[in-house]
């Protein structure tokens, strides 16, 4: 019982605390939200400067912020939750010294970022069988295998 009340009081505080992050945010310090917004932003942790790099090193997606292509876009609600969710995410993940050596997209976030390949492209796709993740063909868009091109 002590247990699950210390366990609710843990939850209850990250509760408040995501709630006075996102306001904030929301309201704090002008050019604050937008500037979260920003491949910039999010290389300024050391741990995502590979990702960064081959992001600006390759080709047309590198007109597009990483926020495009990372977090939801079918509407605005979904779009901040998840930037709110990942966010802290990432920063007790690179606070606690857990970050992994090799960063790996959950099964949310490629279920976020199939269905963003096909929001962007979706004329240029209409007749593709749309069963399989884009980046199964375009390896060339996972950060990590930007390099040379693969032919597996």
């Amino acid at each position: 019982m002590v247990r699950r009340l210390r366990y609710a009081k843990y939850i209850l505080s990250i509760a408040i605390i995501c709630m006075a992050v996102g306001a904030f945010l929301m309201s704090g310090p002008s050019g604050l939200l937008a500037r979260s917004e920003t491949p910039d932003f999010c290389a300024s942790c050391h741990v995502m400067e590979a990702e960064y790099e081959a992001w600006f090193h390759e080709g047309a997606h590198r007109r597009i912020n990483c926020i495009d292509c990372h977090l939801p876009h079918h509407n605005v609600a979904a779009h901040y939750i998840w930037k709110s969710i990942d966010g802290l995410k990432d920063m007790v993940v690179f606070y606690s010294g857990q970050v992994p050596e090799f960063i790996r997209a959950s099964e949310h976030a490629h279920n976020v970022l199939q269905t963003n390949c096909i929001r962007c492209h979706e004329t240029a796709i209409e007749m593709i069988d749309n069963g399989r993740e884009c980046w199964s063909c375009h390896r060339r868009l996972v950060h990590t295998r930007s390099g040379g091109i693969l032919t597996r």
